[in-house]
């Protein structure tokens, strides 16, 4: 769940920087699905930009929707051809990772 708060602090920081992907004439292919999806894993946000050539069939809204709802994620912003996606990123709980125990508390004291 994101917050209006949470929106508008996204927008600001993410005004002014680039995009870090772009969709092509080909659309929301399986590549780009991938690339938007492991960059979410890794910033939790992601700024694109839709070439106009990948606009045929549909606006730059429904193109995003697309995208945000094949990666599982939440669309903050669409401007014009660029657009704005939020995922929480997932952690991974470990699996039982018990701490070796140290050598040196379980020396015995030697006698002198």
């Amino acid at each position: 769940m994101m917050t209006s708060r949470m929106k508008r602090r996204l927008k600001r920081e993410f005004s002014n920087s680039r995009p870090t992907v772009w969709v092509g004439k080909e659309g929301a292919t399986p590549q780009i699905l991938n690339e938007v999806s492991r960059q979410l894993e890794q910033h939790e946000v992601v700024k694109g930009r839709i070439l106009q050539m990948a606009l045929k069939d549909a606006d730059a809204k429904e193109l995003s929707e697309k995208i945000a709802k094949e990666t599982e994620s939440m669309m903050v912003e669409v401007r014009g051809h660029t657009f704005i996606l939020y995922r929480k990123r997932r952690r991974i709980k470990p699996a039982d990772v018990r701490p070796k125990p140290s050598p040196l508390k379980h020396r015995v004291p030697s006698k002198q």
